[in-house]
């Protein structure tokens, strides 16, 4: 990674933190974004502890403009992009039948569109150094999640977008990884949204038995060294996308009981 620019949506927090000083550390020059400038800020003064060059542009990847400004201003300071990591996401935890639409509709503008924004404009850079597209997914994205119907659907959609995205330019040298961490220790189930389009708050999973954003930032860096094309994190996560494919009847009734046991579970 040395000397290489990477960019990396939703890196005020969690694992777009991680992977920025992961990256950082590992010699390339960083540029993150994300939509709270104060957070932002605060990593963007870890690299610079860390003695990282890096970028910060504060941006929403749903809006279409900010993400163009986003590559615009990353090739105004580096000239080239080798790494785009679309990383920046939200969850939700509510039953369909009770949630509102605009909920599903602000999980697909993030985890989609943005996804979808930021790789359309960063795409000719990437094709001329050959670089790597890497999409931050879920296993939400192989088994759809009861309680999470808007974030499933979003992870299904960005992993058929580069699934796509990949094929097309298999003569073209790029490099497409989908990475799916297993439960993670990160900000985004307290700011998942509840039916009612609310942050949550607490998360109803116990954080101290999950993986640290560091393990997972760790294992995407390497994953994109070696070119990977998926990278599925934990042997839970690993047997779900196995039993998806093979037993999928028994799969649905495995996640429904595992879901179902969550504190405050929408299941009765």
């Amino acid at each position: 990674m040395k000397n290489k620019v990477i960019i990396i949506t939703g890196g005020s927090s969690g694992i777009g933190r991680a992977c920025a000083l992961a990256f950082g550390k590992a010699g390339g020059k960083v540029v993150i974004s994300a939509r709270n400038t104060q957070k932002l800020n605060e990593v963007g003064q870890e690299l610079a502890s860390a003695g990282v060059d890096y970028l910060a542009v504060t941006g929403d990847v749903s809006i279409e403009a900010d993400c163009r400004r986003l590559i615009e201003e990353t090739v105004a300071r580096y000239g080239t992009i080798d790494v785009m990591l679309n990383n920046a996401g939200i969850s939700m935890r509510a039953l369909f039948q009770d949630v509102e639409l605009d909920v599903i509709r602000q999980l697909m503008d993030i985890n989609f569109w943005g996804t979808v924004y930021c790789t359309k404009y960063a795409l000719p850079y990437l094709l001329k150094s050959k670089g790597s597209v890497i999409g931050v997914s879920s296993i939400a994205g192989y088994q759809g999640l009861p309680g999470r119907t808007g974030y499933s659907a979003s992870k299904f959609a960005m992993q058929g977008f580069l699934g796509a995205l990949r094929t097309e330019t298999l003569h073209q040298g790029l490099h497409v990884m989908i990475a799916c961490p297993g439960f993670t220790a990160s900000n985004i189930r307290n700011t998942a949204l509840a039916a009612d389009g609310r942050p949550q708050g607490e998360s109803p999973r116990e954080e101290g038995k999950m993986m640290s954003s560091e393990q997972v930032a760790d294992l995407i860096l390497e994953g994109a060294r070696k070119r990977r094309r998926e990278l599925v994190m934990t042997g839970q996560g690993k047997l779900t996308v196995f039993l998806s494919k093979w037993l999928p009847g028994l799969t649905d009734k495995l996640v429904y009981n595992h879901m179902k046991k969550e504190p405050d579970s929408p299941f009765k």
